[in-house]
């Protein structure tokens, strides 16, 4: 009688870990579920839905941390010029803090923080309490500021840092073989004469998004045009500006690749402001999935990139290595063993801007 009574109280403490176990999953797997994320395989999805309900787990912002019954502070610094990306990173963190029992402090940071105020900044967050931080690109490609956490002594987190094989602690994709894909793919629907946007020179996964479309071309023999290709920052502007370069040529590319959803979106807003339409006349591809891939029309075909996950496995992370410094891990969570580079899959998501020729 008493074991009954005793069952219930224990259950509804349940936490992320006890039912990833139960489910015999990752915890990422178990937040992709409670986040209704498409990444997860149907009968994965049943398993740990099963293992919610045997437990009755039920995420609590107040509940303790998942090992050592420690709530942490965890600062993400981030400026980027595309707020559809900051919006996916913003829901990845904030609920992979609210199931572990963490809290989030967020801090944007512009270019000229970075220029005139980083160091003193990155002091500040030394003595704001905080256990760790994440920095988001392009600021976790900023040697300056890198420079500075890793003086400070703070624990952090890169998302897509600019060499993976020199981090400590990263999450990231492979960019140049998600484009590398994706080419390929536009290639398979018939397409041979195929622009390409590029994002900003300075920031590595442009410039590896951009190494991944050359290697497709030159291995299907096709020549990468001069005049198809134009430079873009990432931002929506930018695509309807390098859009309107490429389109102006008399001899046109019959696909166009921008190198995130924001430049695509930009594409095929100049394409129907020339009266070209999409994509019976010029099919246009992005990079991310973000809300601007279904926020117009046609819906774009993008890689799939998955900046919630992200942030959320880089909240994951973050917490593994503090509790396995601290002690409180055991077997491959002590922070000598434990997985600190992370790659996450990508997948190619085929809508209505690509079509078949």
């Amino acid at each position: 009688m008493n074991e009954v009574l005793r069952r219930p109280a224990r259950r509804s403490h349940a936490t992320i870990k006890e039912v990833a176990e139960l489910a015999g999953v990752s915890q990422m797997t178990v937040s992709r579920v409670l986040n209704r994320r498409e990444t997860v395989k149907e009968s994965t999805r049943v398993k740990v839905e099963e293992a919610i309900r045997e437990l009755n787990y039920r995420p609590n912002l107040l509940a303790r941390g998942l090992a050592g019954g420690k709530s942490l502070f965890i600062g993400l610094i981030f400026h980027n010029p595309s707020n559809t990306y900051l919006g996916e990173l913003l829901v990845g963190a904030l609920q992979a803090c609210r199931d572990e029992g963490h809290h989030l402090v967020i801090e944007d940071f512009t270019s000229e923080d970075i220029r005139e105020h980083g160091p003193k900044f990155v002091e500040r967050l030394g003595g704001a309490g905080l256990d760790g931080v994440i920095v988001a690109p392009p600021i976790s490609e900023d040697d300056d500021i890198l420079d500075a956490l890793t003086a400070a002594q703070i624990v952090t987190v890169l998302i897509a840092p600019k060499d993976v094989s020199a981090t400590d602690i990263s999450v990231s994709i492979d960019d140049a073989q998600a484009a590398e894909e994706m080419t390929q793919h536009i290639i398979e629907q018939g397409h041979r004469r195929i622009g390409f946007i590029r994002g900003p020179d300075n920031q590595s996964s442009s410039r590896r998004r951009f190494r991944g479309f050359k290697a497709a071309m030159a291995r299907n023999g096709l020549t990468v045009e001069d005049g198809w290709i134009a430079q873009g920052d990432y931002t929506y502007r930018s695509g309807m500006l390098a859009a309107e370069s490429i389109l102006a040529l008399e001899g046109k590319p019959t696909a166009i690749f921008a190198s995130n959803d924001d430049m695509a979106a930009g594409v095929v807003s100049s394409a129907q402001r020339l009266g070209i339409k999409v994509p019976d006349d010029l099919s246009v591809v992005g990079f991310d999935d973000t809300m601007f891939a279904t926020a117009i029309w046609p819906q774009l075909t993008t890689v799939r990139q998955p900046i919630a996950d992200m942030a959320a496995e880089s909240v994951h992370l973050l917490s593994r290595f503090l509790r396995a410094r601290d002690g409180e891990g055991e077997g491959e969570d002590a922070a000598e063993t434990m997985q600190r580079n992370v790659v996450l899959d990508v997948g190619i998501i085929s809508r209505g801007s690509l079509r078949k020729i």
